[in-house]
């Protein structure tokens, strides 16, 4: 036995070099903790689980969310944690894993829980704490892989609710000074903060949707109960050994124990009650994003209602400076014809006809513009 970073390290066979070994920390229902560096066959035989279940934990491949029962292991794979639980111990990948690290301390607090308070009776502050437990109750009652799952659903239902926070934190700031300044910044902020949000959006559901199978699936949620399948597959093996004798009597017996394991398995309520309290509170915290995807989405409205205004603004000196080119066009069109040096009749004795000209062509002009601006504000105004 060695000693690596605080763990108790258990001397196994030598690695095969073409399988790559991985990292492992495993705590028992002693809260003892034992730090493991053995290849994927090694595990595979100690819980007992196939390669295609362990390939759901593996961090070089996606896999979305999931936790999946089978005979004598659960498989959990929620976010960074990913864990293989037994009826007496639990095997948690990368172990020096930043978040992780809570996880373990917190498995080690919470997992001997009923040991402790049996160890506390032979002193004054041990026994008060183990009275504490005892008034607790419910923990002690429930079975090792219960308060195993309950302290991952929790600690992974919290850091979710965190990224949330710290989310909701930066978002609504930024996007209320985006509509008080439009900005190329602003804008560039917004835009990334509605990336994350969508991001971590995908991540809430997907633990959801997980939580939800498992609540619509009374078989699948019997499948979790691991130390009931254990001691019902125990009962069943040893129960026909007492009725060598009697055949009869026997295959009485050996169908009311199938009756009474078929009743068991049915009954999930306590393993419901658990799964549906994590989903209420990852079920909040979808509610959260959700409002502040609604958020981001109302003030980009907002913010396309406001360039389509100030779009609007210049389609409207566009117009006007059109129409004050088509004015000055008609002035010059004037002074075009009569300043060629053309010999017309009407030109000799008629000055009067230059300044009739002026004025038809003023008063074209000006109603001209007054309609083109008329019309423009009356565009402008349908358009926003």
């Amino acid at each position: 036995m060695a000693h690596i970073n605080g763990y108790v390290v258990a001397a196994g066979d030598k690695k095969k070099a073409s399988q790559p070994s991985w990292n492992w920390v495993l705590i028992n229902g002693t809260g003892e903790t034992k730090a493991l560096d053995v290849d994927k066959y090694a595990v595979m035989h100690r819980v007992q689980i196939h390669a295609r279940d362990l390939r759901i934990i593996d961090p070089n491949l996606s896999y979305p969310s999931t936790i999946l029962g089978r005979e004598r292991a659960i498989v959990l794979n929620l976010e960074h944690t990913k864990a293989i639980i037994t009826s007496d111990e639990v095997l948690l990948r990368d172990p020096s894993h930043e978040n992780v690290i809570p996880i373990v301390k917190e498995l080690e607090r919470r997992l001997p829980v009923g040991n402790q308070a049996h160890h506390g009776q032979g002193d004054g502050k041990e026994s008060s704490a183990a009275h504490n437990d005892a008034d607790a109750g419910e923990e002690d009652e429930s079975p090792f892989e219960f308060r195993a799952l309950e302290v991952f659903l929790e600690a992974i239902c919290s850091f979710l609710a965190a990224r949330t926070t710290e989310l909701e934190t930066t978002a609504y700031p930024a996007l209320d000074e985006l509509t008080s300044k439009i900005s190329s910044g602003n804008l560039d902020r917004v835009r990334k903060l509605k990336s994350a949000t969508t991001r971590l959006t995908a991540r809430v559901q997907k633990v959801r949707d997980e939580l939800v199978h498992l609540l619509d699936d009374d078989d699948d949620m019997a499948d979790l109960y691991l130390s009931r399948k254990l001691s019902c597959a125990c009962s069943m093996a040893s129960s026909p050994n007492f009725y060598l004798t009697s055949p009869t009597i026997g295959s009485k017996i050996s169908r009311a124990s199938v009756a009474t394991v078929r009743e068991d398995e049915n009954d999930v309520e306590q393993l419901e009650m658990l799964l549906e309290a994590y989903f209420m509170q990852i079920d909040s915290t979808l509610n959260k994003l959700t409002t502040l995807r609604e958020y981001v989405q109302d003030t980009d409205d907002y913010i396309s209602i406001q360039m389509d205004n100030r779009r609007n603004e210049l389609i409207q000196l566009e117009v006007v400076l059109g129409s004050g080119t088509v004015c000055s066009a008609f002035y010059s069109l004037v002074a075009g014809i009569f300043g060629m040096n053309i010999p017309y009749t009407w030109n000799d004795n008629h000055g009067y006809m230059f300044k009739w000209v002026c004025i038809v062509t003023g008063a074209i002009c000006v109603f001209s513009l007054v309609f083109i601006m008329s019309y423009a504000r009356f565009k402008g105004l349908m358009g926003s």
